[in-house]
């Protein structure tokens, strides 16, 4: 069989959960965030890129990854605030208008690293800016990134 016949009688294939589903279309979600690196090592990055690829799709349950933060409801933020960063992520975050989120993605961000607070950086994200929502692993998969905020989100909007 050729690939394209493959394709066709395979179709979209994506890794969805009826829960989220169920969460994303009664609740109708919509988050725009800014992604920042405050001082990782890429891991958790990486995982967020895979956010909008084919098999993720975040778009579908109405998130989305954007390139301004005037254009953002909130942060994305991964490792821990290294002191060169501090003012660049005030600044962005100043620059998301109201009301705003913070979401600290992975274990250096939510100060649960393994180098922690020292000359270079801070111990965590919550040392610089509110939190919201911790998604702590190291890294977090891409799923559990999804699952954490749609769910996070719809427990918000129902209070």
């Amino acid at each position: 069989m050729g690939m394209f016949k493959k394709i066709w009688k395979t179709g979209k294939v994506t890794e969805t959960d009826e829960h989220l589903q169920k969460i994303s279309q009664g609740e109708k979600l919509s988050l725009h965030l800014r992604h920042l690196d405050a001082g990782s090592c890429n891991g958790c990055d990486f995982e967020i890129a895979h956010l909008s690829n084919p098999i993720y799709d975040i778009q579908q349950y109405g998130l989305d990854i954007v390139a301004s933060p005037r254009h953002a409801d909130g942060v994305l933020i991964t490792g821990s605030v290294t002191h060169n960063l501090y003012e660049a992520i005030k600044k962005t975050y100043e620059a998301v208008p109201e009301p705003k989120k913070v979401i600290a993605v992975g274990d250096c961000a939510c100060g649960k690293g393994i180098i922690g607070s020292n000359y270079a950086q801070y111990s965590s994200v919550n040392e610089v800016l509110p939190v919201d929502i911790e998604i702590p692993g190291c890294p977090p998969s891409p799923k559990k990134i999804i699952d954490t905020i749609v769910r996070e989100m719809s427990k918000k909007s129902k209070v």
